[in-house]
């Protein structure tokens, strides 16, 4: 029973296969071939010109956030106003918005800075940029 079944994985040869093959050749060394993958500026230029379009797009989901959060606050200063009895949750949810607008601002600034460094390691990468040492 166990002569019928043969489980074969990767290093395993079969029965019937070339010892030759598996000794390494005529003298016993094996052939090594190695390949080198080199990367062109290209492929550098697209990488940047991709995460530069990556920032753009963070860059305007935080500036749509940050004009929301802005809306949203200037709107809870109005109900404060119109809702004297509930003008204390009013105003909390306005601070509240009011600061979320700013950090949706801080983060569009962030990604806006990540973009134009994106940009300038595009144009170096492309070979666009040249490199001066004085002036």
């Amino acid at each position: 029973m166990s002569e019928d079944k043969h489980h074969h994985f990767f290093h395993h040869k079969k029965d019937g296969e070339d010892k030759q093959a598996s000794t390494g050749g005529e003298y016993g060394y094996s052939e090594t071939v190695a390949t080198e993958v080199v990367t062109t500026g290209e492929n550098e230029f697209e990488k940047y010109k991709k995460e530069e379009k990556h920032h753009k797009h963070k860059e305007h989901l935080g500036e749509m956030g940050a004009l929301a959060a802005g809306a949203f606050a200037l709107y809870e200063k109005h109900e404060a106003k119109k809702d004297p009895e509930n003008a204390h949750r009013h105003k909390i949810t306005e601070e509240i918005a009011a600061t979320a607008a700013v950090g949706a601002g801080g983060y569009a600034f962030h990604e806006h800075h990540e973009k134009k460094k994106d940009h300038k390691d595009a144009k170096e990468a492309s070979g666009e940029k040249k490199h001066h040492l004085f002036g």
